[in-house]
């Protein structure tokens, strides 16, 4: 295989100008984010929240070249809240595991609507994910929500939202040790540049092992501005060797996909960031997000990343995690 993701340094004019001459920027991982931990059907009716609907979401995704999924599981008997539970974190990752027998799972430590503790949002690790996700910065949010049928979070009205999550040191240093300990790959979430404090941090007391993993939250409330020059900026303050892969909220998710795509780092898509094709226009699936990325991405000549290929890039085993 060519040099790895974790190797390469897109901040390096020599090096990319190199790479792109040659046409060879590394392979590109696609990340779907199928189902957040608040959204649903009151903002897109399109939105998968039952176990069959984002199982038959992702086999799709799946088949497009999506290599990852990042997952929110919600609860079987209202699926407006977050599961909070083990047991059905593993159903439906097995669930996965039949229906796209390579890919990487990774599952939420974020929580949700319904799995705002730390035993609610842990419960995802002990379910066997090859990848969990890893906040290291507080998420600001402020947003309201429709009401619906059945009733959004068990309310008959509309929901408004105006928090601030917290994240702290010991936080991160518990949820980083207990992946460690389950040989779980931690994918470390960035708004800001302040959040690497927290990630060095980790990194000085080996909680967390190379290649690292960062993800690159763009256009979130209270976080980094959804531009080209922000990403590079983030790069640029990250920790080496890492595999960074970049998301835009909304309407910011193309660009930022482009933006990803013509560095050479890999891409998250799909309607947890996202339930837009295009201004004015609900996308009708994540599927429909998956392929235009792939289309981007070919049309700019970048391959996109097999399952072993990935695997590689981040030191996980090549044997797919079972359930």
């Amino acid at each position: 295989m060519e040099q790895t993701q974790g190797l390469f340094d897109p901040t390096s004019q020599e090096e990319w100008v190199k790479r792109v001459a040659a046409g060879n920027l590394p392979p590109m991982m696609i990340t779907v984010a199928i189902t957040g931990g608040v959204q649903g059907k009151e903002v897109n009716p399109n939105h998968p929240e039952s176990a069959e609907e984002q199982v038959e979401q992702l086999k799709e995704c799946y088949k497009l070249g999506a290599t990852m999924v990042h997952l929110h599981v919600r609860r079987p008997d209202n699926p407006t809240l977050t599961a909070s539970d083990a047991a059905e974190y593993r159903r439906v990752n097995g669930m996965i595991r039949e229906a796209c027998p390579e890919m990487i799972i990774n599952n939420t430590t974020g929580g949700g609507i319904g799995a705002e503790t730390e035993e609610a949002r842990l419960a995802s690790t002990d379910a066997n994910p090859e990848v969990c996700s890893l906040d290291c910065g507080p998420i600001v949010s402020r947003f309201t929500l429709k009401k619906r049928k059945p009733p959004l979070f068990g309310r008959d009205e509309d929901y408004h939202l105006d928090t601030c999550a917290p994240v702290t040191y010991g936080e991160t240093e518990k949820y980083a040790r207990i992946m460690l300990e389950k040989g779980i790959k931690p994918e470390i979430e960035i708004w800001t540049t302040g959040h690497y404090t927290l990630v060095r941090n980790l990194i000085d007391q080996g909680l967390v092992k190379p290649p690292y993993l960062i993800g690159l939250v763009m256009g979130f409330g209270g976080g980094a501005y959804a531009t080209p020059k922000e990403v590079m900026h983030l790069i640029e303050c990250g920790p080496k060797p890492s595999v960074y892969s970049v998301l835009g909220v909304g309407l910011f998710q193309t660009q930022m996909v482009a933006t990803g795509i013509t560095l050479g780092i890999n891409v998250r898509t799909g309607m947890e960031d996202n339930v837009l094709y295009k201004k004015g226009e609900l996308c009708r699936d994540n599927a429909q997000l998956v392929e235009r990325v792939v289309k981007i991405a070919r049309e700019m000549g970048r391959e996109i990343a097999t399952p072993k290929q990935a695997r590689q890039m981040l030191g996980l085993s090549e044997k797919p995690s079972t359930y």
